[in-house]
């Protein structure tokens, strides 16, 4: 099955950038196909990706959107039936709309996977553009699954982080990559463009494995909900049988159980808390914060995972109850910070991490 990926993003935002980032080793070792429509007469963006081996149908006439039911549609079917590619990449006109254009692919009827619709965006020029461009401009922003941020160097935290306020207003939802482009791999961009590998999934997994191993409820649940549940199969249990007893929310030991092996879903015990945020910390700062989660006014944290900027350079953190550590680290789309456990007071823990 045919991938594609959609890049949108105003003219001049860095999208013929970024796809010549990802063809050098996000995208190795697929066959590649990209599907440009320049806004104008003539497409000036076409030519170095040419010498890279990649085919390029180019649409001169006018920009996608206003063209969707014909032009685009029998270029990518062309596409499809001429170069059977594994990928193809769109790069629609920079006034276009990204709604429009997702339509436009949701409606062929092919062999074919939307794998994303990505917005690239000038991080010095979110405000003027939305107070500018206002419909055309927040369209790309609002149905974007990934947002990324070109020329983030130039700008303060403080900038950068009002600007990431203003685009999570329009859409809550995606990942927005604030490192500066040359900090990352082509790989790591395309991670986040498609969601892969969440901070939040392995959080979850690696908790819900040692919940599952430390409450293995078969012969030796002390629980009295268990217990009860355990006597009763044993007085009833001669030659005939009886509903399942459901462990829900009334089980004495507090977790949810399944019904064979007394399974633990993860999901009924545990709450978890993330954000995504361009801030910088300190090491001492991150220690502090680590020492921190063990109060109880934060409910009871089970574990806490980072990956956030700091001063120079990225730190990595982690945390069980009763030992943190803090270490030097690879950079990230941008910051990520998880904390997993139950009755975890959200707004306490934005002020702890200065959110």
């Amino acid at each position: 099955m045919t991938k594609i990926t959609i890049f949108s993003g105003f003219l001049g935002a860095g999208k013929t950038t970024l796809i010549k980032k990802l063809i050098a080793d996000g995208y190795a070792g697929e066959k590649l196909v990209l599907i440009e429509n320049e806004f104008g007469e003539i497409g000036i963006d076409g030519g170095f990706l040419k010498e890279a081996g990649i085919q390029i149908t180019e649409m001169n006439s006018g920009c996608i959107c206003c063209s969707l039911v014909g032009d685009f549609g029998r270029a990518l079917q062309k596409v499809l039936d001429e170069y059977a590619p594994d990928r193809i990449l769109i790069e629609p006109s920079g006034v276009g709309k990204l709604s429009d254009v997702i339509a436009a692919v949701q409606a062929l009827h092919a062999d074919v996977e939307l794998a994303g619709f990505v917005t690239v965006a000038d991080a010095g020029k979110v405000k003027l553009y939305m107070k500018n461009f206002g419909e055309f401009y927040n369209n790309q922003i609002e149905h974007a699954s990934a947002i990324i941020l070109s020329r983030t160097q130039n700008l303060s935290e403080e900038k950068l982080a009002a600007a990431v306020a203003l685009l999570r207003e329009k859409n809550a939802q995606a990942p927005i990559v604030t490192t500066p482009w040359d900090e990352l791999s082509g790989a790591q961009l395309l991670d986040a463009m498609e969601r892969r590998g969440t901070l939040m999934a392995q959080l979850a997994e690696e908790v819900a494995h040692e919940h599952a191993h430390e409450h293995h409820h078969e012969e030796g649940c002390t629980c009295e909900a268990c217990r009860n549940g355990h006597e009763e199969e044993h007085a009833h249990g001669h030659g005939h049988e009886h509903e399942h007893h459901e462990h829900g929310g009334a089980c004495g030991c507090g977790h949810h159980h399944g019904h064979e092996g007394h399974d633990h879903d993860a999901d009924e015990v545990f709450t978890s808390w993330g954000k995504e945020t361009p801030h910088r910390y300190t090491e001492d700062e991150l220690k502090n914060v680590l020492t921190a989660l063990g109060d109880p006014s934060l409910g009871t944290v089970l574990r806490a995972k980072g990956i956030v900027a700091g001063p120079q350079g990225w730190l990595h953190f982690d945390y069980v109850p009763g030992e943190g550590n803090v270490r030097a680290g690879a950079p990230d789309y941008t910051g990520r910070i998880c904390v997993i456990g139950t009755g975890l007071p959200e707004q306490a823990l934005r002020e702890l991490f200065h959110l």
